[in-house]
């Protein structure tokens, strides 16, 4: 990385904070049984929830978002329950794997990677199930799934099964209405869209799932990662355990800073900003990997003969880290993200770093066409990049 550059965080999380949110980070040791701990835990909640925009309750959890998901599943059902994963993508996968390994009987619905899942296919697979797990923003393909529509599709159905949503890309990013859609469990994590340090998970319950949370008759072999004990605790500002509590006072800068907007126009944004992303890839010869755009991740396909590894190796030499992809896919894409702590002109900025990349690796372009085409996406909302 040259020495004038700065480095710039740009994979799909971790992803950058704001100075204040840094500057948190460096007061004085507090202890995490006195006032001022719970004035960070109770005000980290409430930004929290209005975040999510529900009137849900926000539990936070000394974990990433992987073990916010484990403590809902394991503080919601029962032994043995059947529950179905839908899943088409890295991280949609994982929650079912989980589930296998926690003694759960499990259900797959999938579809290839790129593409979004169907609400029928996701209906079909309901009936008699305790619970769906489905991801909302899959990072590792860059596709938002149409939640609104499974969750009706799902409901019409099975009225009463337990929807999780791994929102960990979404939250704070993605049009996300959970009283609307008829959620329960939303579970997400500080290292994306509130742009905090990693180390929290957050698992945000409805009613419906309240009620299930007080039966009693989930497994009953959790200790830490016990949502009914730490509901009891945090309600009050304590938590159940030792938290990562300067982590909660960071979380908190942040998310004041997000809770000042108004929730629509921080979606709106975000999807710009993402918009211009995919649209300065596209003016390089790129193309979409995502069948449905997710804003938290603009996937994009190199031109011939380019490889996503190749792209992201060229950035990380401009100081800018970004991402190839996952698994199979690893050659075949490179993602970027504006999640964290970023503003418009920053979209502006990246599509100049794709146009040095791309410069360098021998394609043909005319200067400034990338950085024209993020322009435009950012003056318009450009519905038609999605899916191009």
């Amino acid at each position: 990385m040259s020495a004038f550059n700065r480095p710039r965080l740009l994979a799909p999380g971790p992803v950058e904070v704001s100075p204040d949110t840094l500057r948190s980070l460096s007061q004085t040791q507090i202890h995490h049984r006195t006032p001022e701990a719970r004035k960070a835990v109770l005000e980290a909640r409430a930004n929290l929830s209005k975040l999510l925009g529900a009137d849900f309750e926000v539990l936070i959890t000394t974990t990433s978002g992987t073990g916010a998901f484990e403590a809902a599943m394991v503080s919601l059902l029962e032994d043995g329950a059947e529950v179905v994963c839908a899943e088409a993508g890295k991280f949609g996968k994982r929650w079912g794997q989980m589930a296998e390994k926690l003694g759960y009987s499990v259900t797959y619905v999938s579809t290839e990677w790129g593409k979004a899942l169907t609400p029928q296919a996701v209906a079909a697979a309901v009936q008699g199930k305790k619970a769906l797990f489905i991801t909302h923003s899959e990072t590792s393909t860059g596709v938002l799934h149409d939640l609104e529509a499974i969750s009706k599709a799902v409901r019409a159905i099975n009225p009463e099964i337990l929807i999780y949503v791994d929102a960990v890309t979404s939250f704070a990013v993605a049009e996300l209405r959970p009283q609307a859609w008829d959620l329960d469990v939303i579970v997400s994590g500080s290292q994306k869209g509130v742009a905090a340090p990693p180390g929290l998970g957050f698992a945000m319950l409805s009613p419906r799932a309240l009620e299930v949370l007080n039966s009693g008759k989930a497994n009953s072999r959790r200790y830490y990662l016990d949502l009914a004990k730490e509901l009891k605790s945090q309600q009050n500002g304590e938590t159940a355990q030792t938290p990562a509590i300067n982590l909660i006072q960071a979380l908190t800068v942040s998310t004041s800073r997000l809770v000042s907007i108004p929730l629509e126009d921080l979606w709106l944004e975000k999807e710009k900003m993402n918009n211009a992303l995919v649209a300065a890839g596209l003016a390089l010869g790129c193309s979409n990997f995502a069948e449905r755009v997710s804003p938290a991740t603009a996937a994009l396909v190199p031109p011939v003969p380019l490889s996503g590894k190749q792209v992201a190796e060229a950035m990380k030499a401009r100081g800018a880290r970004a991402a190839a992809g996952q698994d199979a896919f690893k050659d075949s894409m490179f993602r970027i993200s504006l999640m964290g702590y970023f503003d418009r002109y920053d979209a502006l900025a990246v599509a100049g770093i794709l146009e040095d990349v791309f410069a360098g690796l021998g394609v043909q372009f005319e200067r400034g066409v990338a950085v024209k085409a993020a322009w435009e996406a950012l003056k318009d909302q450009t519905p038609e990049l999605v899916g191009q």
